[in-house]
C-alpha cells in the first residue's frame, strides 16, 4: 500500500516530522493548520517552511474546506482539541445529526465521509477519556459510535511519553482506527480483544505493557450517535479496543523505558533574559501552595486550594507536561537551576523543542518567542510518532 498521508490540525509538524524520520518513504499529500483568532498564522508558516506548501486551502478554516478535494490519501492523522461533542437532531445532515459549530471532531468526520481512509491515527488529551464531568465518558463515546458507524475498528491507548524514554511527562491519548475493508482489520478480528490490547494489537506493539490491572465491557453496537450523545456513560480505562461496537477497555501498566531527564537537554550559557531574579518572590508565591477564599455568581463562598509545585523543576526528571503558557510567569511554567550559574531561570524556545523531541530551532523560523512557546505547548511529543510509523510500515507492507 501507497504511504500517503493528509495531516489535520498540524502545528508546527510533529506528526510529519515523525513519520520522516522513521522513513522518507511517507507521502504527506495533503495538510492543513489555521489558528482561530490569529491575525498571523505563525504556526502554519513555520510548517510550511520546513515541508512546502500544497495548496491555497492548507492555511484556512478547515471548516470552509471541501473535503471531497483533498487529495486521495492512505492515512488521516491529526491531534484535535478536547472540545463538547454533543449532537442534537439535524435533517440537513446525511446522518440526520449536528455537532456543535467549531468542534473540530465533525471535521474529521466530513473527511473521513469523504475520503474513506483506510487507517486512522488521532491525538487528543488524557481527559478526553473522562469528559464531560457531567457524563463521563460520553465525549469519547461519542467519537467511538463515529468511527462504529463509518465501518471502522478502532484500538485507542494514554501514553505518557517518559514512560517511554522521552523527556516530557505528557500524557496524551491514541486513537487508531483501521477500516474493515483492510487486511488488518480482517486479521486482528481473529484475536481476542484482551490478547490485542495486551499483545498484538498496534499500541501494544508500539509500546509493551507489563501488566493488566482491571477490565471490563460494553456494547454500543444499537446505539445511534444521538443515543449516545444523550445517555451514555462508561468508565473507559487507559486502553481498549473497539470491534462492530463492541467495547473492552482495560487498565495496563507499561514496561517503563529509562526517560530523558531535563538536565540532558538544557542549554549552556544562556541569555541573562531567561533569568528570573526580578520576579524570584512573585515566582515563588505561584508556585507554593495556597488556599483562597472565593465566591460563585450565584454568592456562594468556598476556599479554592492548590499544592504546591516543585520550585525549581528537578533537573534529573523529565519535564512537566508543557502548556502553551510555557516561558511566562506562571505557576505551569518550568523554571529550572542554570546549569552554569546555579541561578534560577525559565526554559529557553530551544529546551522546550528538545523535550517535545524536535530538532534545535525547528521554531526559530520568524516568529516571535512567546509563539515558539505556545508552539510546542501545543505540540506532539515526536519520538512517540516515530514509534507509531514503524508500527504502520509493517502493517502497510502486508495491505
Amino acid at each position: 500500500m501507497e504511504k500517503t498521508i493528509c495531516e489535520l490540525f498540524a502545528g508546527v509538524g510533529g506528526f510529519r516530522l515523525g513519520f520522516e524520520r522513521q522513513s522518507k518513504d511517507w507521502n504527506t499529500v495533503w495538510f492543513s493548520q489555521w489558528e482561530p483568532g490569529k491575525k498571523k498564522q505563525w504556526a502554519h508558516d513555520c510548517y510550511v517552511s520546513h515541508f512546502g506548501d500544497v495548496d491555497e486551502y492548507t492555511g484556512i478554516d478547515i471548516g470552509l474546506v471541501d473535503k471531497n478535494k483533498i487529495p486521495n490519501h492512505n492515512l488521516l492523522v491529526g491531534g484535535f482539541p478536547c472540545q463538547d461533542y454533543s449532537v442534537a437532531n439535524s435533517l440537513s445532515t446525511a446522518k440526520g445529526i449536528e455537532g456543535k459549530k467549531g468542534v473540530l471532531w465533525w471535521q474529521i468526520r466530513d473527511t473521513l465521509i469523504a475520503k474513506k481512509e483506510p487507517f486512522v491515527l488521532l491525538e487528543n488529551v488524557d481527559r478526553l477519556l473522562k469528559s464531560p464531568a457531567s457524563q463521563r465518558g460520553r465525549d469519547f463515546g461519542i467519537i467511538l459510535a463515529c468511527l462504529n458507524d463509518l465501518d471502522y475498528y478502532v484500538e485507542w491507548r494514554v501514553i505518557n511519553a517518559a514512560e517511554y524514554g522521552a523527556a516530557q511527562r505528557r500524557r496524551r491519548t491514541f486513537i487508531f482506527a483501521a477500516h474493515k475493508s483492510t487486511k488488518y482489520y480482517k486479521k486482528v478480528k481473529k484475536c481476542t480483544e484482551m490478547d490485542l490490547v495486551m499483545k498484538n494489537g498496534f499500541f501494544a506493539k508500539a509500546f509493551p505493557i507489563a501488566e493488566k490491572i482491571v477490565d471490563k465491557n460494553i456494547d454500543i453496537s444499537n446505539l445511534s450517535i444521538l443515543n449516545v450523545s444523550d445517555s451514555f456513560k462508561f468508565e473507559f480505562e487507559n486502553s481498549g479496543n473497539m470491534i462492530n461496537g463492541k467495547i473492552y477497555t482495560a487498565k495496563v501498566a507499561p514496561i517503563i523505558e529509562k526517560p530523558i531527564a531535563l538536565r540532558q537537554i538544557a542549554e549552556r550559557n544562556v541569555d541573562e533574559k531567561y533569568y528570573i531574579k526580578d520576579n524570584f518572590e512573585k515566582w515563588k508565591y505561584l508556585k507554593g501552595g495556597k488556599k483562597i477564599p472565593k465566591k460563585t455568581k450565584d454568592g456562594f463562598e468556598y476556599m479554592y486550594s492548590e499544592g504546591p509545585i516543585a520550585f525549581p523543576d528537578p533537573l534529573d526528571l523529565p519535564a512537566r507536561t508543557m502548556l502553551t503558557s510555557e516561558g511566562g510567569v506562571s505557576r505551569m511554567s518550568h523554571v529550572i537551576e542554570d546549569l552554569d550559574t546555579k541561578e534560577y531561570r525559565i526554559l529557553t524556545p530551544l529546551e522546550t523543542e528538545r523535550i517535545q523531541g524536535f530538532d534545535d530551532n525547528w521554531t526559530n523560523t520568524g516568529m516571535p518567542e512567546k509563539f515558539r512557546y505556545f508552539c510546542m505547548g501545543n505540540a506532539l511529543v515526536v519520538p512517540m510518532i516515530t514509534r507509531m510509523a514503524k508500527e504502520l510500515e509493517n502493517i502497510f507492507a502486508e495491505e
